[in-house]
């Protein structure tokens, strides 16, 4: 196993990377799985097309309990997810 060498900066180590095999320098074998629980699901954009009243409705809403109209649809959604599939 050779070693990992040190590096000067994160480009000069992702230089590195880019033509080099890892597996020369670690062994996969011994490798743990971990999880990090702290991170923020990715997301993604999508566009979707509402009622003019709902959205008014969900805006109204929304400020009623001041957060942003769009995390409040979220907040929604993942409540009626949980609900349907009997996590609640």
């Amino acid at each position: 196993m050779k070693k990992i060498p040190k590096f000067k900066s994160e480009d000069e180590e992702r230089k590195f990377w880019s033509t080099h095999d890892s597996s020369d320098y670690i062994d996969w074998s011994k490798a743990k799985r971990v999880t990090f629980p702290n991170l923020k699901p990715s997301t993604k954009t999508i566009s979707i097309r509402l009622p003019e009243t709902l959205l008014s409705d969900i805006k109204f809403l929304a400020n009623k309990k001041d957060v942003p109209y769009q995390s409040l649809i979220k907040m929604f959604l993942y409540e009626k997810i949980e609900e349907e599939l009997g996590m609640k």
